[in-house]
């Protein structure tokens, strides 16, 4: 987490108004594919803010969700955890990386009554607000949500370091060569042009093509969680 913090919060560049577009149509077309779905999946989506970054792990009736998420201009790097247990939300944790750093926790017991609460900014602990709590569970069925349409609909995160053929290793150790448009590709390179390291880059993947999400110096995968410890 402290390479992640370090990372995300330096300038991150991206493509802004077709990430709009894109996102929209994605959550518009993803209810239409509901095959056998995997266990572990990565997703995202472009908000009005900035880009959201999805990880997610069924097992069973629990459901757990990761969330990164990177302002496009001005505004904190947050990341959120989630878990349900059936439809009942179960914990709530949100750090944020501003100055001063801020953390948000939150259980729930099996009726969704809260059993703990605590918010800590710069190290002193605070308690949370009844209306506090409300906003944080709503925001977390929001994600829920959005992450189940995203997920029906097969959008795909995936993330890795550029090279100078326009191909990927991917944080799975693949190479691949992302079906990015014209404007997209000239983007990260120019990123690129001023970076004596591979940069790295986080798209999406539909059925209905490929989007630009984020291009970076740090290394994506040093923090992407991973199925088998998730």
């Amino acid at each position: 987490m402290n390479s992640f913090n370090r990372g995300a919060i330096s300038p991150l560049l991206f493509i802004r108004r077709p990430l709009g577009v894109l996102a929209g149509a994605l959550l518009l077309s993803a209810c239409s594919h509901d095959d056998s779905l995997p266990a572990f999946t990565a997703s995202g989506y472009a908000a009005d803010q900035g880009a959201v970054r999805i990880w997610r792990k069924d097992s069973g009736d629990t459901v757990h969700l990761f969330t990164a998420f990177s302002p496009w201009r001005s505004g904190d790097t947050s990341t959120s955890d989630y878990r349900w247990q059936g439809d009942q939300l179960s914990s709530i944790e949100i750090n944020v990386y501003g100055k001063p750093p801020e953390s948000i926790k939150a259980r729930f017991d099996d009726r969704g009554n809260l059993s703990f609460m605590q918010r800590e900014v710069n190290g002193q602990k605070q308690q949370l607000s009844s209306d506090q709590i409300a906003l944080y569970q709503y925001r977390a069925e929001q994600l829920h949500n959005i992450s189940n349409a995203l997920r029906a609909g097969r959008v795909v995160l995936r993330q890795g370091r550029w090279h100078a053929d326009r191909t990927v290793t991917t944080c799975e150790g693949q190479t691949v060569k992302p079906e990015l448009d014209a404007r997209a590709i000239s983007h990260i390179e120019r990123r690129q042009s001023r970076s004596s390291l591979d940069v790295s880059v986080a798209w999406l993947e539909s059925p209905d093509g490929a989007q630009l999400l984020l291009v970076a110096n740090q290394d994506y995968c040093r923090w992407q969680p991973k199925a088998d410890s998730f």
